[in-house]
């Protein structure tokens, strides 16, 4: 119950303002980013892997302050980086494949 009755006092609760705000305007100005960049002429590999990169810091942005995970203890960070290493994993599993040709056969 002392968890969730952190913020008793108003003056407290406008202290964690400013940091849910300058998320806030963080994450409007890397929208911002992200569609300019669709406007770029990039190839496809190079626009995803912006777009994945901007998609990442303002993951870990409201992780990190909306979830609350900066004030969190380190298993949490542990559940998150071995979270992270899967989702890299599954990303990498079509490369580590072997590429086979399929040739049409000829109808007779």
């Amino acid at each position: 119950m002392a968890e969730h009755a952190q913020f008793e006092n108003p003056e407290e609760f406008k202290k964690h303002l400013g940091k849910y705000y300058a998320v806030f305007v963080a994450l409007i100005c890397l929208t911002a980013i992200t569609v300019a960049v669709s406007y770029l002429k990039l190839n496809r590999p190079l626009a995803i892997t912006v777009a994945l990169i901007i998609a990442t810091i303002k993951a870990g942005m409201v992780a990190a302050v909306f979830m609350h995970l900066v004030s969190e203890k380190k298993v949490i960070y542990a559940v998150l980086i071995l979270t992270a290493a899967f989702f890299l994993l599954v990303l990498l599993l079509p490369s580590l494949t072997y590429y086979e040709p399929h040739y049409p056969t000829v109808a007779n």
